[in-house]
């Protein structure tokens, strides 16, 4: 199969518009149907498809979107395929889903349903076609409201699904179609990430990805129809073969896209697992729901915060030793209209984590593996840290008590606004959280304090504006010993 030529799939400006709303659709230009295709490959590294044969996928690469990321660990759940597909195809994380392994026991499929029976609900006109090499994903995952579930024979494996998902896209006129291959997962197991076995299987299945877009092109309408096509993997793979640890290599995965307003040859940072659902929705039309609880945004429409223009002063390694040493992932600097205040910090400890940090997952959770650090997901891209546990792990001389203080955001006088910021907060005495607001640079007041458990989530807390009011401040400190640690990410005020 020839590799896909780099304009393929690039879509003039005039072709699609992202929709200025809050409930992430999309507008298309009349004379183009929204499409979609998401071809799973299961236990697939990012970093070994570009280093195997791999044109198609790399044409993709050129063509639109990379976005490396990073997935949970136990206890949310292990790095195995149902948690995983499970994610991706429903849009939530596991903590929402429930699936913990690959028996689906305690799934929770009715509240939380797949994307494509979400499609069928929301306009039951369109066609829906999934088939998967793995069972699970089709037999359970996917609900019967499906138009088309077909889990290919094990005697057929890839080549059949692959088959199967071609003649549908050529054949037919599907809307949104799922395929699922399996081999790459195959060799991971057997022979090992770092092999040329597992290289092997990328260049097959790379072929097979080949066909799929092909038989997209080949389509007699395709001229009039707006394809999004989406490639992701579940997990990823020790060097020896294996997963469902919490080591990075095993939570690795990514999203390959090419579609409308995704840009040419671009990498992004801020794309996570249950990102591929909500795109499929908003490309297709569909308004998320905010009762439907999604942990996904469309790609199509990113929302950077300010600690992700961080990224680019991002430092590697100080005192940490067990961070590899070309990870670039941690700063003291904050971004613009950003402070912190250490005028309380005790001295010495770990020089990377002496007060509020910004970092990023890769750097943070391999500080210290298994302490929760990898179930911070709601985190995106750069987030704030404070992390009492890692500082003191050199001689330390008081107590860590650092307060992060954001810009001025404007309010309404004698009305009310809603904070949000997303967090993850271990809890272990004394440590205490305190979030604070002041209006127009006035006395802070707490208006939240967390001194228990709280797992990775977004906050909303309503403000009663004072009257006369026009700005408002917040401060988050953290204060304790040799105890837990504090995220923060996506801070903003808006209107209640």
């Amino acid at each position: 199969m020839p590799s896909l030529s780099r304009r393929s799939f690039l879509v003039s400006a005039t072709a699609a518009a992202v929709s200025a709303g809050p409930l992430g659709t999309l507008a298309h230009a009349a004379s183009r149907t929204p499409k979609v295709l998401v071809i799973g490959l299961d236990g697939a590294l990012l970093s070994r498809i570009k280093d195997a044969d791999a044109p198609n996928l790399d044409a993709l690469m050129a063509a639109g979107l990379t976005a490396p990321s990073s997935i949970y660990a136990n206890p949310l759940a292990p790095t195995l395929s149902g948690p995983g597909w499970s994610t991706i195809i429903t849009g939530v994380w596991p903590d929402k889903h429930n699936v913990k392994d690959n028996a689906f026991t305690g799934s929770r499929f009715t509240q939380y349903p797949d994307f494509l029976t979400r499609v069928e609900t929301a306009k039951p006109a369109l066609s829906t076609y999934a088939v998967a090499s793995w069972a699970p994903i089709t037999d359970t995952v996917f609900s019967p409201k499906v138009d088309t579930r077909v889990s290919t024979p094990s005697a057929e494996y890839d080549t059949g699904t692959t088959s199967r998902a071609v003649a549908a896209l050529r054949d037919g006129n599907p809307d949104a179609v799922f395929v699922h291959l399996d081999n790459i997962d195959h060799a991971g197991h057997t022979y090992g990430a770092a092999s040329a076995q597992y290289l092997d299987a990328i260049h097959g299945a790379d072929a097979q990805v080949g066909r799929l877009v092909a038989a997209v092109r080949a389509r007699p309408a395709r001229a009039a129809e707006d394809w999004l096509i989406m490639v992701t993997a579940d997990h990823g793979h020790t060097d020896a073969g294996g997963h469902g640890g919490s080591t990075l290599q095993e939570r690795q995965t990514f999203l390959i896209a090419t579609g409308p307003t995704l840009a040419a040859g671009s990498v992004r940072y801020d794309v996570k697992m249950p990102d591929v659902a909500a795109s499929a929705l908003a490309h297709l039309g569909i308004a998320l729901d905010p009762a439907w609880e999604l942990d996904g945004r469309p790609v199509q429409q990113p929302a950077p915060d300010d600690f992700d223009a961080l990224r680019g002063r991002l430092q590697s390694r100080a005192d940490e030793t067990g961070i590899p040493a070309g990870v670039l992932g941690y700063t003291h600097t904050p971004p613009a209209g950003w402070s912190v205040d250490n005028s309380a910090m005790g001295t010495g400890g770990v020089t990377e984590w002496r007060g509020w940090t910004f970092t990023t997952d890769e750097f943070w959770t391999q500080a210290q593996r298994d302490q929760n650090r990898e179930c911070n997901v709601r985190a995106r891209n750069v987030f704030a840290v404070a992390d009492g546990d890692e500082w003191n792990d050199k001689a330390v001389t008081g107590t860590f008590d650092s307060t992060l203080v954001s810009p001025v955001y404007p309010v309404t006088g004698g009305g009310t606004a809603v904070l949000t910021y997303t967090t993850c907060y271990r809890q272990e005495a004394p440590q205490k959280g305190e979030v604070l607001v002041s209006y127009d640079d006035g006395t802070p007041a707490v208006v939240r304090t967390y001194t228990t458990d709280v797992p990775s989530r977004t906050e909303s807390i309503t403000l009663q504006v004072p009257a006369g009011a026009t700005g408002a401040r917040v401060r988050f400190r953290y204060t304790g010993g040799n105890n837990w640690y504090w995220v923060i990410d996506g801070v903003g005020i808006g209107r209640s």
